[in-house]
């Protein structure tokens, strides 16, 4: 290690200081004579002195230390293993097309680096590798930032950087930050980007949250996405198989360079696990061709379902109801017929009056409310309470019917007139009668509504909803509701809101609500029997029912939403206790159980009303499946169930590189950047770099803190000292 001063002033600088320090001499001298005295002659020396550090300072003195390094420079070649990298757009000799990491992987095990060796250490480094460890999945990705400056960190006698990657960061700072501190530190960074600047001519099967479980004889919406980069338009199906066989087809079209989004409708027709493939075939000019379709799981399970239906007359569109509702392996259906100024219908499966108590109507997963109201020996305010309680906390359906009598517009009087869809016209108590047949026309909105889908493709299912035969009645409705899914509106009918909304859903509290304005889809059966008539509803009742079947245990039963949680989203849960008799002393706790192992404990707190419904939440913090384990009454209730934790994709495939972050870096860095095909190129660059200075190490007396304090401090004792010898 050497050592020397320097000094960095300008030479006007040095003039001037040479001129004020031999003037400062001559005046002390001349003080001296003039005054005489031994203690006036150490005096004008000390303030001499003091003069002299002042003049020495402004000149900017600098100690430099220089440190000769004995061991080799070090060159880190720092590749990317992030999982973009698998990504297949690498296009080689002959069009042969790999994967980025396949491309890398093959240059490591030739160790291109070898060259370097001979006048320095090659280190060689991987980031962004996917975790084994599952509790890290929350933090995979490209930090190239944190990838930089580690590299920096780590190593004190760095001479150059080889960063070979696609350019994809999505986590941490921008990677600039740390290539400003290469510049500083006089380290250049090279770059080779892997990967195609633009996406390669295909057509991608995007993954999506895609159902887990469905019940039997309900209809299965499956969403799908397919992304083109395909430079005309592509006219194709999407297809929905099991082995060999074909569950179900739809046709798409996908713009050029474009994306379409919709859903695929599979009715399962047995119980069981179904191993699916969602797919489009390979279009001409496609790079890549396993890339077309996904693959998922989907379990089929069998739930009888509890409906009741309540009317007052038993017109035509009750009669084929019950009926459809009656023949449905599926359903167990209980009537009550209020029969106006008669007694209530007899027979089986009919009610002789409407459940009275909580215990009796929680076993209902659907109600179908006809022609009835509140009052007039029909519904009482305790059933309609029952109602609203039993919709809003246990996720039942309920289904408004309305019929010519209007008795429905009775429920405004009531809180249940707020779970309706729809505003009634309090001027057409009676419907609106027409002379003309007229049918429903489904909206944008239901034109993808698995409750109306009575065909498996949209464009067959919107054919098969305008030619099914018409109604000739609707319920007089004004409007739907803020909030409102409107599904079908009147072919010819509107007011100043539009066309008049006559199939509309809304969401209440934990179930769902359909209405229904006509009363003739009993006349869907013309010249087909019961194909469409006794589908519809079947799907309806399974639709409203399938929150409440989610998950079932031995007292308990569970739902959750969203039901396709993602990660730090928080899981609603809800369990409710089926045996409400000792509702009022249950308890209802939960473990939770994460892929790795992790037991977190939730106790459910109590919802007001009696209903033995309890609510809790939690916020994974982990992808993957979670174990849920509910516990109620001291053990004497036991469920368990899976939820399923989607985790962000940070490391998408298909992407384009990202270049041009590659090329800021080594241009802010002052080295070089270039294609897979200019790696030899940068290679010899790398060669070429002349040995690393000596490091330096400046000590700058000026801007010394230290040693300006020094200079106060010998200005105070000078000045105390004129005090003491009597100097003003």
């Amino acid at each position: 290690m050497t050592s020397h001063w320097d000094i960095s002033a300008p030479p006007l600088v040095l003039i001037f200081a040479a001129v004020v320090w031999c003037v400062s001499a001559w005046l002390c001298w001349q003080n001296w004579r003039r005054r005489g005295g031994r203690g006036v002659a150490l005096l004008e020396g000390f303030r001499f002195a003091i003069i002299s550090l002042i003049l020495f300072t402004l000149l900017k003195p600098e100690q430099v230390r220089r440190t000769e390094r004995a061991e080799q420079p070090e060159i880190v070649v720092l590749a990317d293993a992030s999982g973009s990298m698998k990504t297949r757009d690498v296009v080689l000799d002959g069009n042969q097309v790999v994967r980025r990491e396949e491309w890398l992987g093959d240059r490591q095990r030739t160790n291109f680096w070898k060259p370097l060796t001979a006048t320095a250490k090659v280190i060689v480094e991987e980031f962004g590798k996917p975790s084994t460890n599952v509790t890290a999945n929350a933090e995979e990705g490209s930090d190239l930032s944190a990838a930089l400056d580690g590299v920096l960190t780590r190593q004190k006698n760095l001479k150059a950087v080889l960063l070979i990657s696609d350019g994809d960061w999505n986590l941490g700072a921008s990677p600039l930050n740390a290539a400003t501190k290469y510049r500083g530190q006089k380290v250049p960074v090279y770059s080779v980007n892997v990967g195609s600047e633009r996406s390669l001519p295909d057509l991608v099967v995007e993954p999506m949250a895609l159902p887990s479980f469905g019940l039997l004889g309900e209809q299965i919406s499956i969403p799908f996405k397919i992304t083109s980069h395909l430079p005309q338009e592509v006219k194709t199906f999407i297809t929905l198989s099991s082995g060999a066989d074909v569950d179900a087809r739809k046709p798409v079209t996908v713009p050029p360079f474009g994306q379409v989004q919709g859903n695929i409708v599979w009715a399962p027709r047995a119980l069981g696990n179904y191993a699916f493939r969602l797919s489009v075939p390979v279009q001409p000019g496609e790079y890549l061709a396993d890339n077309n379709e996904q693959n998922f799981l989907i379990a089929i399970r069998t739930e009888k379902l509890r409906v009741l239906v309540v009317e007052s007359l038993p017109r035509w569109e009750y009669r084929y109801l019950r009926n459809a509702l009656v023949r449905d392996p599926g359903v167990e259906a209980s009537t009550l017929l209020f029969h106006p100024g008669m007694d209530v219908g007899q027979g089986t499966g009919y009610l002789a009056k409407f459940p009275a108590t909580r215990e009796e109507l929680a076993k209902y997963d659907v109600i179908f409310l006809g022609d009835v109201g509140l009052g007039g020996n029909e519904l009482t305010a305790k059933d309609c309470d029952l109602i609203k309680g039993l919709v809003e906390q246990q996720a039942s359906g309920l289904v408004f019917l309305p019929g010519e009598r209007g008795r429905q517009m009775t429920f405004s009087q009531h809180p249940i007139g707020d779970m309706m869809p729809v505003l009634y016209d309090d001027q057409k108590v009676q419907g609106i009668s027409v002379a003309n047949e007229s049918n429903l026309h489904l909206t944008a909105t239901g034109k993808g509504h698995f409750l109306t889908m009575l065909a498996p493709d949209e464009n067959r299912n919107d054919s098969i909803w305008k030619n099914l035969p018409g109604f000739y009645w609707c319920a007089g409705v004004a409007k739907a509701k803020p909030g409102s899914d409107v599904l079908a509106v009147h072919s010819g009918l509107r007011n100043s809101g539009g066309r008049l909304p006559l199939l509309v859903t809304r969401s209440y509290g934990s179930g769902e609500v359909l209405f229904m304005g006509t009363d003739s889809a009993w006349r869907w059966r013309r010249g087909v029997e019961d194909r469409y008539h006794y589908r519809f509803w079947g799907q309806v009742v399974r639709w409203m029912a399938h929150k409440r079947h989610m998950a079932g245990g031995e007292g308990l039963r569970l739902s959750y939403s969203p039901e396709n949680p993602k990660l730090d989203e928080s899981i609603f849960l809800q369990a409710t206790a089926l045996d409400l008799g000792g509702s009022g002393k249950e308890t209802v706790s939960a473990t939770i159980t994460s892929a790795t192992g992790k037991m977190e404990r939730l106790d459910f707190t109590p919802v007001e009303g009696g209903w033995g419904v309890f609510k809790a939440s939690f916020v994974p913090r982990e992808g993957g499946k979670y174990r849920v384990s509910l516990i109620g009454q001291s053990g004497k209730r036991k469920l368990d169930t899976d939820v399923l934790v989607a985790r962000p994709i940070r490391e998408k495939l298909g992407q384009p590189a990202n270049p041009a972050i590659l090329r800021e870096i080594s241009e802010l860095t002052r080295g070089m950047s270039g294609s897979v095909g200019e790696l030899d190129r940068i290679m010899r660059a790398i060669s070429a770099l002349p040995e690393k200075e000596p490091a330096e190490e400046r000590l700058r007396l000026w801007s010394n803190a230290w040693w300006g304090g020094a200079m106060l401090l010998l200005l105070a004792i000078y000045w105390t000292l004129r005090k003491v010898v009597g100097l003003i």
